[in-house]
């Protein structure tokens, strides 16, 4: 058994033509989805970044709990599980600096081994005593990313499509191998939205403003120019991700693999462009713009292509579903649920309600039509 998954950071479903988006190109990612089955109701958990990911790896909802932080010694990731309960050998190729800062502890590490691709955001990849002068800018500016940036001459500099060479790379490297699991981590389409001008122009953008790629967390004008800049910067930065996913998908398809591969591609949360007068995340309640993600899920044999499913699903389902593949014991103590009953037979759930947040903000509680959010707080 092999499983791949793809985690795109801040992947916003409404502009993503499988959820009905005529103006992006991502042509990969619809090429993905004819042959995949892809979820209308699948939500958040904990939010933002590693919170996230801790429920991914332990299948545990942890916003309630506590916000930012290291996976501890007592949780139970599923790579562990299966390199030692079942010989699984484990895998992940990131561009995702934040495992490498304080917060990020212990996430890579239950992995047989890991690579990574550093350059994103405040990533201290490049490393010059001066910093460069801050230009006229609207949203957020960085020095740091700045001093990065004079390392991406080429999209293939870019961390993101690093990331995915890099994995195309190990699959190389790993042809003819069975049992192992692959977690590609593109970091991309988060902010900064910064990507070659030959992305940008595939949208026309004509924009003679002020530097402005990198939102801030504020109320703006979700009809002016410099907001349509802001999503064109977004829609930009996801095809350059998007035509090196394809490079992955090329890999699979060349070694014969793909016909025998679980393929899952999904995100932490969206993020807000413009929607409700809004940009940025994490000051804001989970509007559906950030908590109603995408998730397609390519089935060995490409069975049930191209078939929709309307069961409510969260990311703390990833770890019960990839222990479910490779046929290792489930733990009891965790939220998730498999997929595997609703992939293959389209089955209900057990989950009457998706519970997500940010950790004391809004709780929320979804039956994937009405959702009830109680505010952080005192009362009145």
């Amino acid at each position: 058994m092999k499983v791949i998954l793809i985690l795109s950071d801040s992947l916003h479903r409404h502009y993503l033509p499988p959820y009905g988006n005529e103006d992006t190109i991502a042509p990969n990612i619809e090429r993905f989805a004819r042959r995949s089955v892809t979820f209308d109701n699948h939500w958040i958990g904990s939010a933002p970044c590693m919170p996230a990911r801790r429920d991914m790896l332990t299948g545990r909802l942890h916003f309630l709990e506590r916000g930012w932080g290291g996976v501890e010694p007592f949780d139970i990731p599923f790579p562990h599980l299966l390199r030692d309960d079942a010989g699984v050998f484990c895998h992940m190729e990131t561009d995702h600096y934040h495992y490498f800062h304080v917060g990020g502890e212990n996430y890579h590490m239950p992995f047989n081994s890991w690579s990574f691709h550093r350059g994103q955001e405040a990533d201290t990849y490049v490393s010059r005593v001066s910093s460069p002068e801050e230009p006229e800018h609207l949203g957020q500016w960085r020095a740091q990313y700045a001093k990065n940036q004079t390392a991406f001459q080429t999209a293939a500099d870019y961390s993101t499509p690093r990331t995915f060479q890099r994995a195309v790379d190990w699959l190389q490297a790993n042809e003819g191998a069975d049992d192992y699991f692959l977690w590609i981590e593109a970091f991309d389409p988060h902010e900064p939205f910064d990507c070659p001008d030959e992305y940008l122009e595939m949208y026309g953008d004509d924009w003679r403003g002020p530097q402005y790629n990198w939102s801030g967390y504020e109320k703006v004008d979700g009809e002016s120019e410099a907001t349509r800049h802001l999503q064109r910067q977004y829609m930009a930065t996801l095809t350059m991700m998007d035509e090196w996913f394809g490079k992955l998908l090329d890999e699979l398809e060349r070694q014969g693999t793909y016909e025998e591969t679980l393929v899952i591609l999904t995100t932490d949360h969206g993020h807000m462009l413009g929607e409700r007068g809004l940009t940025g995340k994490n000051r804001w309640h989970a509007w559906n713009e950030m908590a109603h993600i995408p998730l397609i899920v390519h089935l060995p044999g490409s069975a049930h292509a191209g078939e929709r499913r309307m069961q409510l699903t969260q990311n703390v389902d990833i770890m019960p579903t990839v222990c479910d593949y490779f046929g290792v014991p489930i733990p009891h103590a965790i939220h998730g649920e498999s997929w595997r009953p609703v992939l293959e037979e389209n089955a209900p759930v057990q989950r009457r309600a998706a519970l997500y947040g940010w950790f004391g903000q809004s709780v929320n509680l979804s039956d994937g039509r009405y959702t009830y959010s109680a505010r952080a707080g005192p009362r009145g």
